[in-house]
């Protein structure tokens, strides 16, 4: 579950993350209960059953994370910096992760798996044409790295700066993207066309690192305008120069 406003929940969120496991009647009594305390579940007796207030109170350690860690950076986030953010207690934090480390790889988790879902199901809407569907997969990539900084930064930036558990869930991300590219490049591209893997792993590894660069730097705002440079990027290497010259707008001669 992740948030643009770092600090809050709100029922777009909870159904996100809890939508699948709870009643929507429930999802939204514990919406309204935190929009009225600001963000914090009121003192006193409680209409939520217990398992519900425990699967919130760990989604907003996992928001809470998420919002130190793209404010302070992973080593210098501590437990007190996530459970400030997240309006909870230590011992709440304590019944949910181990430690820091604990905290970030389930937040890193959920943010990997929101983006692979979001470019997924856009790579899916180009159907079987092999440039819009990484069309639609990088424009998506970009939509989430704009709406979801936080998130964004989770990923490509502060992974690096992690665990060796963090680091490793970093690069299976990177290789499941990779994987996808070259599937579809065998599959939908003219028989005869031979490309080593690797490729595909150059066209993510230089995506990522181009993101990387950007979100260090805080360059969000034209997040979007890069898509044509990078359908040129990731066309080239498959299809040639004239080919990706037209995903520049460029008319090939």
């Amino acid at each position: 579950m992740v948030s643009s406003d770092r600090n809050q929940i709100n029922r777009d969120l909870l159904v996100a993350a809890l939508g699948d496991q709870w009643p929507a009647e429930l999802i939204q009594t514990a919406a309204d209960l935190l929009a009225d305390s600001e963000s914090r579940f009121p003192s006193g007796p409680r209409r939520l059953p217990g398992d519900l207030v425990r699967a919130i109170q760990r989604e907003r350690l996992l928001v809470g994370m998420l919002g130190a860690t793209s404010e302070l950076g992973y080593r210098s986030t501590n437990v007190q910096d996530v459970i400030e953010r997240a309006g909870v207690s230590r011992p709440t934090f304590y019944e949910h992760f181990a430690n820091k480390d604990d905290c970030f790889l389930a937040a890193f988790d959920t943010c990997a798996e929101r983006l692979r879902h979001q470019i997924t199901a856009a790579a899916d809407q180009g159907g079987n044409v092999w440039r819009d569907r990484i069309r639609s997969g990088f424009g998506a990539l970009l939509t989430f790295a704009v709406a979801e900084p936080d998130a964004a930064r989770m990923v490509i930036v502060e992974a690096r700066a992690a665990t060796p558990d963090a680091a490793r869930r970093r690069v299976a991300l990177l290789d499941f993207f990779a994987t996808c590219i070259d599937d579809k490049v065998r599959e939908l591209l003219p028989a005869g066309t031979v490309h080593s893997p690797i490729t595909a792993s150059g066209v993510v590894g230089g995506v990522e690192s181009l993101l990387y660069a950007r979100l260090n730097k805080g360059q969000m705002d034209d997040l979007p305008a890069l898509l044509p440079s990078l359908m040129y990027f990731a066309v080239l290497p498959y299809e040639g120069h004239l080919a990706a010259s037209e995903e520049l707008g460029l008319k090939s001669t």
